[in-house]
């Protein structure tokens, strides 16, 4: 769907002052269009994204004004579609998580090559979410809007949430009715309208879509989807600041979540970026995609030979991942077939064992889509898929305290006993 000059607010020009951004680029056709609150080609209904006069020079000093930088993802503002003053901006900064070295996990997988863990669920509202939500806050303003609003399948409406009270916008965003309980607090306690929709995350997202070309939605930033080309960026912070905590090196391989597949490409972009820059030295690098059996139309079209990803209705505890028809599907078939990586699955079982691998020998409480990366991590070493000698990052996008209800079945005290030494010693737990 295309938005019609008509929709678009007076002040958008190619002058807004979005940093290093000077236009949209159809990722099908190449045709180019001014900044603005636009997420379709009007040629060829392709998706836009963000083109940039990226910074030329010297790369040391580009490398050391990023290292000088915030202690979040404005560090990286010269390579990002924000404003230069940025830091000086109401936002929740998130970013510059632990690229924790997972040694014990590593052992129990059999990786020899050096596993790490990039773990998002320190960020403000305990998701990667918040940083392309950091970054579609900065077009809103730039677009003069007053409302932020997205369809979510959880974390995201948190972090928008949370970002629209940090900067004084008002929010109202939509989730399907039947989320976990914990993801539905989080996003309605920052204030804002919160919206349950009966339905899956795709009618959540189709209905988005027409209250977008409605008089209703006038004023309002869709983060997720008329704000989406800016929106996706923030998921190359997760590219830059890997290659930044390896020491300005690119992993040999990357396991990564994929819902509508955003963060895949985007990261995808963010190393190729870093390699045309000079920041690290051009590598081949592997890409592979995970997701949860009850949704992985992505993992079904790679395995068949596909092309193209057909839609199918979700059925998983990995809600977060449950989008039926991912938008950027046929993207992350390309990048994985391009770069000699995969997509697989899990099942629920597969996700719940993952999970709480990583909590016994890491101490990170993933949510279910971090068991879903780990999971099909473990899959892909026991298929011969994913190389055990080679340096590997795996993605936790989110905090296992948000989808309780994964584990709470089979997750307990060991014993319960009387407050006496006689009952510990009969329980067996005495060493």
């Amino acid at each position: 769907m295309a938005v019609q000059a008509a929709e678009i607010p007076q002040n958008t020009t190619s002058a807004v002052d979005l940093g290093p951004a000077v236009a949209l680029s159809c990722r099908e056709c190449g045709e180019r269009f001014p900044l603005g609150p636009v997420f379709a080609c009007e040629s060829c209904f392709g998706p836009l994204e963000v083109a940039y006069e990226l910074p030329s020079g010297d790369v040391e000093e580009l490398r050391r004004t990023i290292e000088a930088g915030p202690k979040n993802i404005w560090r990286y503002a010269p390579l990002l579609p924000v404003p230069a003053d940025v830091a000086s901006h109401p936002n929740t900064n998130p970013g510059l998580t632990q690229l924790v070295k997972a040694d014990r996990l590593a052992k129990e997988l059999g990786v020899t090559g050096g596993l790490y863990v990039k773990d998002d669920s320190g960020n403000p509202t305990h998701s990667f979410k918040d940083r392309v939500v950091a970054i579609a806050v900065e077009a809103a303003r730039a677009f003069g809007f007053t409302t932020l609003s997205c369809s979510s399948t959880g974390n995201l409406a948190g972090a928008v949430g949370a970002a629209a009270a940090r900067a004084g916008f008002r929010s109202c965003v939509f989730i399907p009715h039947d989320l976990e309980q914990g993801k539905v607090v989080m996003a309605a306690v920052y204030g804002g309208d919160l919206v349950g929709i009966e339905g899956t995350y795709d009618d959540v997202n189709r209905f988005c879509s027409e209250l977008i070309g409605d008089p209703l939605g006038e004023g309002w930033g869709f983060v997720n989807v008329n704000l989406r080309p800016y929106y996706g960026e923030g998921s190359k912070t997760l590219a830059y600041e890997i290659c930044e905590q390896l020491g300005w090196e690119i992993p040999d391989q990357i396991v990564i979540p994929v819902a509508s597949g955003s963060q895949l490409t985007k990261i995808d972009k963010g190393l190729k970026e870093l390699i045309r820059l000079g920041l690290v030295a051009d590598k081949p690098y592997k890409i592979f995609g995970a997701q949860a059996e009850g949704c992985s139309p992505v993992s079904t079209a790679y395995k068949a030979g596909h092309d193209v990803v057909r839609p199918q209705k979700p059925k998983t505890i990995a809600k977060s991942l449950a989008i039926g028809n991912p938008a950027d599907g046929p993207y992350v078939l390309d990048i994985a077939r391009r770069t000699g990586g995969a997509v697989e699955d899990v099942d629920d079982e597969q996700v719940v064992d993952a999970i709480k691998l990583l909590a016994r020998t890491e101490g990170i409480f993933a949510e279910t889509a971090g068991g879903v990366t780990v999971g099909v991590t473990r899959k892909l070493i026991e298929n011969g898929q994913l190389d055990p000698a080679l340096t590997t990052v795996v993605l936790n996008t989110g905090d296992g305290l948000k989808t309780l209800d994964a584990v709470a079945p089979t997750t307990g005290p060991t014993a319960t006993i009387r407050p006496d030494l006689d009952a510990f010693r009969a329980a067996g737990l005495a060493g």
